[in-house]
């Protein structure tokens, strides 16, 4: 098991305009790869991904993934 000594969380979410207009947008998947590939080069490893649904106003859901990257 690899040891760390360094964490750090990134909290990654839905468009909220896609969401109010379309009811559902989905996860930024571009952004994301951009991100983790970024911190990929800089020595982060993914350590654990959560994907959570919360409520966004009063009758929509909205997603996003909240990833925690070790060092």
């Amino acid at each position: 098991m690899t040891k760390f000594t360094e964490f750090k969380v990134v909290h990654i979410v839905e468009g909220g305009c896609g969401t109010l207009l379309l009811g559902a947008s989905g996860l930024p998947i571009q952004k994301m790869e951009a991100d983790l590939n970024k911190y990929a080069q800089d020595g982060w490893q993914v350590v654990f991904q959560i994907v959570e649904q919360k409520r966004f106003m009063l009758f929509w859901k909205r997603e996003a993934v909240i990833v925690t990257l070790g060092r």
